[in-house]
């Protein structure tokens, strides 16, 4: 699975489907998807880490996934449930910083934002 999905990761692509579709995913995927990709930057994640993070992050811009996107919440349940998966995978890897960097981001999309959500998010991973 990691490798079919990697193939699917460009950041380009990323920042193209979160600018389209973030709004109908909601923060708390987008969250998700923003941990991932700034602990992926860190240099000091291990490989092995940064592979799950691409197959995961892969699998979330794929457009022909398990449940088809277009539709607001369900659409994005099959994506979140992957990219929660490979955030338990890689917690330990979430520094501080990066839920800062990551919180910033939803801020300047979103405004202000439910910091109950995404706590929520934080303690599944946890």
């Amino acid at each position: 699975m990691k490798n079919y999905y990697s193939k699917y990761f460009s950041e380009k692509s990323l920042w193209e489907k979160l600018k389209k579709f973030s709004k109908a995913a909601g923060t708390k995927v987008v969250y998700a998807v923003l941990l991932l990709f700034y602990t992926m930057k860190d240099k000091s994640v291990s490989v092995k880490s940064k592979l799950i993070i691409v197959a995961a992050l892969g699998y979330f811009i794929l457009p022909t996934d398990a449940i088809i996107d277009l539709t607001p919440v369900i659409g994005y349940s099959d994506d979140f449930g992957v990219l929660l998966f490979a955030l338990t995978q890689i917690a330990s890897n979430i520094t501080p910083e990066i839920k800062e960097k990551a919180r910033s981001k939803l801020n300047d999309w979103f405004g202000e934002i439910d910091e109950n959500e995404l706590q929520e998010l934080e303690d599944k991973i946890a």
